[in-house]
């Protein structure tokens, strides 16, 4: 990360401990820190299981307006078991900038995924997905067939696959 500048950021994630799978980080685009926690974007890679690939070049918007560029490379071990991810991110905030102003010439613009949630907790990153699936209404108001396909995206996300995620999420 500091060869390449105080605009990088390289993570080292261990997904046997999901609520503190950042075990190294060098630099602060997240402003995440070692035993921090996953993002959606984890979580949602822990959910996938041996299935999980390699995620190259997306963009994301951080919580105070940055966007960054990532990539996340899946981790093995000798049985090829998915036990962690090397994460790349960069804040390109200013070359977004600049491109920008290039756009009316080229004509062209990168899609900015949905926000990812960068934090040390990851019951914020619960509350998050959680928030984003339920759209402004309460559970209450969820009918049972609304209620068994939250619970259905919950899981493909991941957040079943969390210590203490299911009371976090009946609470």
């Amino acid at each position: 990360a500091a060869a390449i500048g105080p605009h990088c950021e390289i993570v080292l994630h261990d997904f046997r401990t999901p609520e503190k799978s950042i075990v190294a980080i060098g630099g602060q685009v997240t402003k995440r820190s070692v035993g921090g926690s996953m993002s959606q974007i984890g979580l949602s890679l822990l959910a996938e299981g041996e299935a999980a690939k390699d995620q190259m070049n997306y963009i994301t918007q951080l919580p105070w307006g940055r966007d960054v560029k990532s990539t996340t490379l899946i981790l093995r071990d000798n049985r090829n078991k998915v036990f962690g991810a090397f994460c790349l991110n960069l804040d390109i905030t200013e070359v977004r900038s600049a491109a920008a102003f290039l756009s009316g010439i080229t004509g062209q613009t990168a899609p900015i995924q949905a926000p990812a949630t960068f934090t040390d907790d990851i019951r914020e990153v619960i509350d998050v997905v959680l928030s984003q699936e339920l759209r402004d209404q309460q559970f209450d108001e969820l009918s049972a067939k609304q209620r068994v396909a939250l619970f259905r995206v919950l899981d493909e996300k991941g957040i079943f696959g969390i210590r203490k995620g299911i009371t976090q999420v009946a609470e």
